[in-house]
């Protein structure tokens, strides 16, 4: 009974969805109106003259935008246990993220206002287009297996992985169905925590499993090890859907059906440390719908007005399709016109979809060539599929053999490898001209960038570099694109 009563509630949330989906631009609008009337409480409202904004227009004419690093005068004086800078009260949590092309941590403010509606909030959305759109089953009749990172108690706030402050802020109904236990799922060290985490839920009835692709894969096959079977559907049988995100999917999936041993769903979001974006609301869809009504105020900087380092941000209201776009925005946590480092392309507007394509950051454009993670990522799919192996990590950097003459260095982990190396590289490199135009520029007779050199990296080499750095479980991942070899030379021990 509490399950369907459940069931129902999440159900309706739809109507909510469905009225932010169908007037885009007057929710935006409200968030950005609500923002200001809190904002104006705070110190960074004060110095940045809050009073004075009334519209969007002046919102961008009194608040710059900003990067972490520019950000971070600001959420210094938080951790501080500062009250009223850059949102009313105090922050009680910070999510700490080494973000995916540097060492560096990052502690993103959450408050309890987006804990809520920039998480929780969002998270019920998800359910509500699953049952909605996805199935006619209800997944509350069993457990839900939620990976997740790890919190450190810092007296006057909790610091840790996004998913690790929500795992232990959750409400009790969703507590209720899921597993492993609390105390289980905040270990810090990550194998301890992978073995208790089969223990609490290899007998379970688990309907749906949540976290990063990349360490879910980790988990599912040490159940496997451990109780011998040969897909996870004999272990559940109920399974029937995989929400996940963080990274791109698609060089996973074919694992994913191969180890759980049928079809089941895959629902996509598109979550950081700084919000919960996007969600996939249709089965076959070319994007992920906008979330707008949830906190956060969406700007978008043309990228190649970005790259000249013109900031001027435009609205949904002025986005188009087939053009890549920064992505800046305002939240209920306290982040003014922050640009959180995401490279997007709008595959629908009316309804907005999106689709992410790189970093701002996270490229290669050591010889011009303007290599993003969209293109390398095509390229190792369709090589793969070409030579029927699977590719499990990568990273990429330059090689430097002089000021304009060089190449990229690929370290690749297979968990099935190619019967013809050589093959598979000339393949991957092809993929890559046909994807990116200045790549195959600098590529033409070997100029400006040579052909591509593989390094095979042996298993656990790249979990081995995660766990030396911290970085096992969660959301941290392998940087893929790099400008420089200082990734390359500490996997390879150099």
């Amino acid at each position: 009974m509490k399950s369907e009563i459940i069931s129902f509630l999440i159900k309706n949330r739809i109507n909510k969805i469905n009225w932010s989906l169908n007037n885009p631009l007057d929710s935006q609008t409200l968030i950005l109106n609500y923002l200001i009337k809190k904002g104006k409480s705070t110190k960074f409202g004060s110095d940045h003259k809050f009073n004075k904004i009334n519209n969007h227009k002046s919102f961008k004419y009194n608040v710059p935008v900003r990067t972490y690093e520019e950000f971070y005068i600001y959420i210094e004086k938080c951790l501080a246990n500062e009250k009223d800078i850059i949102w009313p009260g105090y922050i009680k949590w910070f999510a700490k993220s080494s973000g995916t092309t540097d060492a560096k941590s990052k502690y993103v403010p959450i408050s309890k206002e987006f804990l809520y509606d920039g998480y929780i909030n969002a998270g019920k959305d998800m359910l509500s287009i699953y049952e909605n759109n996805f199935s006619d089953k209800s997944i509350y009749k069993g457990k839900g297996l939620m990976l997740g990172g790890s919190l450190s108690n810092k007296k006057k706030y909790l610091i840790g992985d996004v998913s690790a402050i929500l795992l232990n802020e959750f409400p009790a109904w969703v507590n209720y169905h899921r597993i492993p236990s609390l105390d289980t799922a905040l270990l810090e060290n990550w194998e301890t925590k992978l073995n208790k985490i089969i223990e609490e839920s290899i007998d379970q009835n688990i309907t749906n499993i949540t976290g990063v692709p990349s360490w879910m894969l980790i988990l599912l096959n040490k159940i496997l090890e451990k109780s011998g079977a040969k897909t996870i559907i004999e272990i559940w049988p109920n399974l029937e859907v995989y929400f996940h995100g963080g990274i791109n999917f698609s060089p996973y999936k074919k694992s994913f059906n191969n180890i759980i041993g049928k079809d089941i769903n895959y629902l996509e979001g598109y979550n950081a440390s700084e919000g919960f974006f996007a969600l996939q609301d249709k089965k076959k869809s070319l994007g992920l719908s906008l979330m707008l009504n949830n906190g956060i105020f969406y700007e978008f900087i043309p990228m190649q007005e970005y790259k000249k380092n013109n900031l001027d941000a435009i609205t949904l209201k002025d986005v188009k399709l087939d053009q890549k776009y920064a992505m800046v925005i305002s939240t209920t946590a306290g982040l003014w016109r922050y640009i959180i480092g995401d490279v997007i392309e709008f595959t629908s507007i009316y309804p907005f979809r999106i689709k992410i394509v790189g970093r701002t950051k996270s490229f290669i454009n050591t010889f011009g060539e303007e290599l993003v993670i969209e293109n390398t990522e095509n390229a190792i799919c369709n090589a793969s599929e070409k030579h029927n192996c699977k590719v499990k990590d990568y990273t990429v950097g330059p090689i430097f053999i002089n000021k304009n003459s060089g190449g990229h260095e690929w370290l690749i982990e297979f968990e099935k490898k190619p019967k013809n190396f050589n093959a598979f590289m000339n393949d991957l490199d092809k993929f890559l001209k046909q994807n990116n135009s200045d790549y195959e520029a600098k590529r033409f007779n070997n100029l400006v960038i040579q052909t591509p050199k593989l390094t095979l990296i042996e298993k656990n080499e790249f979990y081995n570099w995660l766990q030396k750095n911290n970085r096992l479980g969660g959301q941290y991942k392998i940087p893929r694109l790099s400008n420089d070899r200082k990734i390359i030379n500490e996997i390879l021990c150099k």
